[in-house]
């Protein structure tokens, strides 16, 4: 049992799942009904864990050739491939019931179209063909805050899509980082991740330039009608952050990965904390 929810990726539903429920706060201007926070959260994270079970399964045998991932389910041989593929595909399949019956249709079909975007767009178009790959395939994780906005009144606004789009500018600094001081691991599994193939002063650039977009990005804020100064401040100074230690790795030499890994966990930390300011700001 335990293997197949090694599959579905738990930290990184867990994580989903929080933006998501922020949202919802958000949406309601303060704490959302039982029924949707539990099966709205419910849903979403089935929708999440199935489409990253898919993602191990096509991706099984790069998993085998790279350290990082050597150990999982698949390459293990503690899970056959057909028992994940249906494990993956049900789980899907049954998050997305569980949105439409429980919630609403709208966050039904958003649930569907991010594991959608995640186990076929990212997976199996993008991730060995392009090193733009997490950069397009960005959008995948972006979708929870949509599916948490709807779940609780049915329709989109602004401040939806702009919690998607903080998402968005925020993963190439997050992925590249990791990819950074995991190079060899993707080269060597033949995966076109940015160092690989643009090589890392290239990498660090671009990050810089994501780093500063999604400074632009919370600035935007108050035209949106978010113009609360707990939001709008304390998420510019998180992202200042996030842009200083990309400054810091951009300096830091080619084959460093101290500012890799900082960089890598200043982003776990970022996200959340961003997060948690826009549900506070909207309640009070």
């Amino acid at each position: 049992m335990r293997a197949f929810m090694v599959l579905t990726k738990p930290r990184i539903v867990t994580l989903l799942a929080f933006t998501a429920y922020c949202a919802m706060i958000a949406a309601n201007h303060g704490l959302p009904g039982l029924r949707v926070t539990v099966f709205g959260i419910l849903g979403l994270a089935m929708c999440a864990g199935g489409s990253a079970v898919m993602n191990m399964w096509y991706d099984q045998d790069i998993d085998a050739v790279m350290h990082r991932t050597k150990r999982r389910p698949l390459p293990a041989g503690i899970i056959t491939s057909r028992q994940a593929f249906t494990f993956g595909i049900l789980l899907t399949a049954l998050g997305v019931v569980v949105l439409y019956v429980m919630v609403n249709p709208l966050s039904a079909l958003l649930g569907f179209l991010g594991a959608l975007y995640y186990g076929v767009v990212y997976t199996m178009l993008l991730k060995r063909r392009t090193p733009q790959n997490i950069v397009i395939g960005g959008g995948a994780g972006a979708f929870p805050p949509l599916v948490g906005w709807a779940a609780v009144t049915g329709h989109l606004a602004p401040a939806a899509w702009w919690m998607f789009a903080l998402i968005f500018l925020w993963t190439p600094g997050h992925f590249w980082a990791l990819s950074l001081y995991k190079a060899e691991d993707y080269e060597k599994a033949g995966v076109p991740m940015m160092p690989v193939v643009r090589g890392a002063r290239s990498t660090k650039r671009q990050m810089l330039v994501y780093s500063v977009l999604l400074m632009a990005g919370v600035a935007f804020a108050p035209a949106i009608g978010l113009n609360q100064p707990v939001l709008v401040g304390g998420c510019l100074v998180l992202t200042g952050w996030f842009f200083v230690s990309h400054i810091f790795l951009l300096q830091s030499p080619y084959d460093s990965t101290i500012w890799a890994k900082r960089t890598f966990l200043a982003s776990l930390l970022i996200l959340p904390a961003m997060f948690t300011l826009i549900a506070v700001s909207l309640t009070i």
